[in-house]
């Protein structure tokens, strides 16, 4: 168990890891230092300066590097050096022809011309896309990442022959000499074996790769960023393993990330109707699509999903704090149009009725391969488990790309799903007394029953609309410009049950409502990416303005109980539940409906450095301001508005990375800033209590590793975050004038804090292993009474364990043929934990998934076993839903 962590002590780790990471760097410099601190002694009469250097390379091992078209190294000198210093013999060695030494281990290069050359060109794949994110550097020096258009460029560089690489994790890596001259450019372009879906899906011909480990994002940093470089914390999913695992729900696919466990299911409605997960001990949802906020009332369709990027802790300074939690983001990455022309069709069916047929089309429009077109549709048909249940879902992705040349890029795509169904079998807790049972098992429910009709409908159509301009200013500059929409609804029937009685826990209150609302976000985004130098040192820049509004117009009925049933033996009123049944009790019903609209917008602007103090050392300093603007909610019933406020929040971030072993191991530390807007509540007249309130703010700090070896073969991650969470509100007994009133006050905290492990390896050609494991300790450090010292139910499991382990024959009669094999442990959840109810526990478990297929160029079969032990376990907060037993599925996808 952890400890909490003082300010004190706080600030005492975090000075002791910049500590660390400032003596690595200057003890690579004292190590440089030291090598030209070595002593020389040496006489020599009429020798070469060649037959000088030689002589000291035996006598101190240091190797030299220089230009032989700029260094005489055939003119004769005399030397009588006694003890003297590398750096001193080596000047009075080469006179006037000395401009610089530089080290790098025991070699000096001597620089023979203040003037330095440029190394640039392009990296492309073998079908003529840009290769974003390939590294391109020295052989045994410095390196930088390609840019979205295939661009590189080395600046400053020594005069010398030096032998230039280009590699990406998962890719062959390609190798070439170049020759340079001071004051020269030379141009050196590369074209990877790979065509660009390949390089997406890091997959290599004929090839040992460790496929799931793609890290490469430009969300996190809101700029390419290298893993190695960036100080913070990031999971990347791609669709090789989505694929893998014929993931059919998007739930499933973050089963492979450490830290993230599914806390709730979709509900449908407009207020938390979206599935919710619980990261780094807060709630959060899979909210933001390619970067931009793009939410749902009900699920997310995996087909058009090219990778999946789960960005850790508190991140307000780049996305602010509409969309995103204080635990972290989940941000979607969709496909994008490719030059080539090909696609797939898969079909797959399995338990339970499951149908579902999925299309993805791509290619180019035109025979210059300018204009790009992708489509990706899915049909989906699926039966619950339970007595009563289904969810029927359709999506059409169109994009479309023009490459207008090679500083203009513009796309469109648009997202239109439509998901319908009945609510999820969910029996709330009891919130008024303690708790009779305290686990799913004492309550001895059926949980087969689902409580519900088939004709009791929720219909949830998203709509997501992003355009996207980037264009190249200059070598240095470039410009983003992203206008999105997103609208959703919920339109239908809302169910649920109830534990109601105060002697036992027998009866279920089954409650209803007709949901018809709609939700909108407009956002509009512009930013400047920028690669410069200021004094020498790199800077990478991103600069942007960002407006966001979002509107709500809520049509509901009122919350009707129906009836009251037995969740333990069989009720006649069980089966009386239905469409025709409940319209005539909410049309009977005087009670007031739900009516009112509202708006908010957000006005932010954010700037974000990543400065190379050292080609080792890098640091980041970001900063936000938002300014929320809340328009108020007008309640049509009586026409009156209410909630008008408005709050600036300032969100900064910072950090640092050190490569110990450059561009293999790095060591780093965070601190990262969250916010929520805060609403305004009506206090008792007389107290005197202030209604209007600062935004929340969480403060995290972290420290960890990241190492990424063997060509990749190797990437390992480890971290240590701490997160407080202050101005929260509460409600707190005042005693006024004698008179005792019950006030919100927002002195409320909470405290998050734990470790996270992440393993991605290729030990073997054919053989591929993810693996993680997350602990984290949660509390309410000040609440409510009956919160207070507690772990907040929100918070979800302590302990998370995911693996998945694949091997696929590499070559040979049986190529392609492979199997795998997936566990994930999740720890009991406190699911209810209050001094009035007592503490709901929803025991530990263990998930397992196998799976078995056969994967070639043109077609691909598999067959797949979810819960392959028949598990009965559920998901909720305070809320009770039983989850799918074992359930098989077979797929078959042709390719084109």
């Amino acid at each position: 168990m952890y400890k909490a962590c003082t300010p004190k002590k706080k600030s005492v780790t975090i000075l002791t890891l910049f500590c660390i990471l400032l003596f690595c760097h200057f003890s690579t410099i004292a190590q440089q230092a030291s090598v030209l601190d070595k002593t020389i002694t040496l006489k020599l009469s009429g020798a070469r300066i060649a037959d000088a250097l030689t002589a000291i390379t035996e006598q101190s091992t240091v190797r030299f590097s220089y230009s032989s078209t700029q260094l005489d190294v055939e003119r004769k000198v005399t030397v009588n050096f006694n003890n003297k210093p590398l750096k001193e013999a080596l000047a009075e060695l080469l006179g006037k022809q000395l401009k610089g030494l530089s080290v790098n281990g025991q070699l000096v290069t001597i620089q023979t011309s203040s003037a330095k050359g440029t190394i640039k060109g392009k990296v492309k794949t073998r079908d003529g896309k840009a290769g974003e994110f390939v590294t391109v550097g020295i052989k045994g020096g410095r390196a930088v990442q390609v840019d979205a258009r295939g661009n590189y460029m080395l600046k400053d560089v020594e005069a010398g022959t030096y032998t230039l690489t280009a590699s990406f994790v998962g890719l062959t890596p390609q190798q070439k000499d170049v020759k340079l001259t001071s004051g020269e450019t030379v141009v050196l372009d590369f074209i990877l074996s790979e065509n660009n879906e390949q390089l997406q899906e890091v997959v290599i011909n004929g090839g040992s790769t460790n496929k799931f480990s793609v890290k490469k994002t430009t969300t996190s940093a809101k700029m390419p960023l290298g893993n190695l470089e960036n100080p913070q914390v990031y999971t990347t999913i791609p669709k090789a393993l989505l694929n893998e695992q014929m993931v059919t729900e998007f739930s499933m696919s973050l089963k492979n990330s450490p830290g993230v466990y599914k806390i709730q299911g979709s509900r449908g409605i407009n207020s938390d109707g979206a599935s919710f997960y619980s990261m780094r001990g807060f709630r959060t949802e899979a909210a933001l699509m390619d970067g931009v906020p793009s939410q749902t009332n009900g699920e997310i369709e995996p087909a058009n999903i090219e990778r999946v990027e789960l960005i850790k802790g508190p991140s307000g300074t780049l996305f602010g704090g509409a969309v995103v939690s204080f635990g972290g983001l989940i941000n979607i990455v969709t496909k994008k149009p490719v030059d080539t022309l090909g696609g797939e069709i898969a079909y797959t069916t399995g338990s339970y009725n499951l149908n579902r047929l999925t299309a993805d089309v791509y290619g180019p429009l035109s025979t210059d391969k300018k204009l790009l077109f992708r489509m990706n549709a899915a049909y989906q048909n699926q039966n619950s488990f339970q007595d009563v249940g289904f969810k029927k879902s359709t999506f059409i992705s169109p994009a479309i790309e023009y490459r207008a040349n090679e500083r203009l890029n513009i796309s469109l795509n648009a997202g239109f799903y439509e998901l319908q169904g009945t609510s999820p079998a969910a029996v709330f807790l009891n919130r008024v007394r303690p708790y009779i049972a305290t686990t799913p098992q004492e309550l001895n429910f059926d949980w087969n029953r689902s409580y519900s009709s088939n004709d009791l409908v929720m219909k949830n159509p998203t709509v997501n609309v992003k355009g996207q301009i980037n264009y190249k200013i200059s070598d240095n500059w470039t410009s983003q410009t992203i206008y999105s929409s997103n609208t959703r609804k919920s339109d239908g029937f809302y169910q649920y049950q109830f534990i109601r009685g105060a002697a036992s826990d027998e009866m279920l209150e089954r409650n209803i409502s007709l949901q018809n609302s709609v939700n909108t976000s407009t956002d509009i985004q512009q930013n400047f990416i920028g690669d410069f130098k200021v004094l020498g040192l790199r800077n990478r820049l991103v600069a942007g303005l960002d407006y966001l509004n979002q509107t709500v117009n809520n049509s509901n009925s009122p919350y009707l109980v129906f009836d009251n049933v037995s969740g333990l033996v069989p009720d006649a009123n069980y089966v009386k539940i239905s469409r025709p049944a409940v319209e005539a009790r909410l049309a009977a019903s005087t009670a007031l409906p739900t009516k009112n609209t509202g708006k908010n917008n957000i006005y932010s602007v954010y700037a974000s450095d990543v400065l190379n103090l050292s080609d080792r050392l890098m640091a980041m300093l970001s900063l936000r301001v938002d300014r929320f603007q809340n328009k108020g909610l007008l309640n049509q019933n009586d026409m009156k508005l209410s909630g008008f406020y408005m709050q600036t929040a300032f969100s900064p971030k910072l950090g640092m990375v050190y490569q110990v072993l450059r561009d293999r191991l790095s060591v780093f530390g965070n601190y990262m800033n969250g916010f929520s807007n805060v609403a305004p509540v009506s206090q008792p007249e007389g107290s005197g209590a202030s209604n209007t309130f600062k935004p929340q703010q969480a403060n995290q700090f972290e420290g960890g590793a990241k190492l990424d070896m063997f060509d990749g073969k190797l990437s390992f991650t480890a971290s240590y975050y701490d997160i407080k969470v202050t101005n929260m509100t509460r409600t707190e007994g005042v005693n006024v004038n004698n008179v005792n009133y019950n006030i919100t006050v927002q002195n409320g905290t909470q405290e998050s804090h734990g470790v996270e492990f992440e393993l991605i390896t290729n030990p073997v050609e054919g053989l591929n292993v993810i693996a993680g494991y997350s602990y984290n300790y949660s509390k309410l450090t000040k609440s409510t009474a009956a919160l207070e010292n507690r772990r907040p139910a929100s918070a979800g499991p302590g302990n998370l364990f995911n693996s998945w382990a694949s091997y696929t024959v590499p070559k040979g009669t049986y190529k392609g043929l492979g199997l795998g094999f997936g566990a994930n442990f999740i720890g009991e959840h406190l699911t209810g934990n209050s001094a009035v109810t007592g503490v709901f526990i929803l025991p530990s478990y263990l998930l397992v998934t196998t799976t078995a297929f056969y994967d070639t160029p043109r077609y691909r079969l598999g067959v797949k076993i979810d819960n392959l032990t028949d598990e009965l376990y559920f998901t909720g907060q305070g809320v009770l839903t039983a989850q799918m037993p074992r359930t098989i599925a077979a797929n078959v996808t042709i390719k084109f």
